[in-house]
């Protein structure tokens, strides 16, 4: 006899891991593919076709030399994080203002954004 389980398409992730250690191991490579990943789980959560998946990862890879493109693409990022948690049944909690400006501060944006993410996995199936 199996039991029917719903799967979080967001994965809960450990949020120093993804921020301070993955990183620093691949010399920063990590940031690039958790980018990808959390922007694919956000579409998959919420069945859009038309969500920004490749899309914010090539604007990291291209124009974060411009910077601005980088800012724009976290702060949506952020916006996106809100709407996948109103979409999970939660309160919109993420700020990307707060995203924004603990990016500034070495990089503490992606542990933010990892604890919100979490937030969408412990609601959608609290086993993980």
């Amino acid at each position: 006899m199996t039991t029917t389980q719903t799967m979080s398409p967001i994965q809960r992730r450990n949020p120093l891991l993804t921020w301070l250690v993955f990183p620093l191991i691949t010399l920063g490579i990590y940031f690039l593919v958790w980018y990808y990943k959390i922007h694919r789980e956000m579409a998959d959560l919420k069945r859009d076709q038309n969500a920004p998946v490749s899309g914010p990862l090539l604007v990291m890879i291209f124009l974060s030399w411009t910077g601005i493109a980088a800012l724009i693409s976290f702060w949506r990022t952020g916006t996106r994080i809100s709407e996948a948690q109103e979409s999970a049944g939660l309160e919109g909690t993420c700020k990307p203002l707060y995203g924004f400006l603990l990016n500034l501060v070495f990089g503490l944006g992606i542990l933010y954004y990892q604890l919100e993410l979490n937030k969408i996995a412990d609601r959608i199936d609290p086993q993980q």
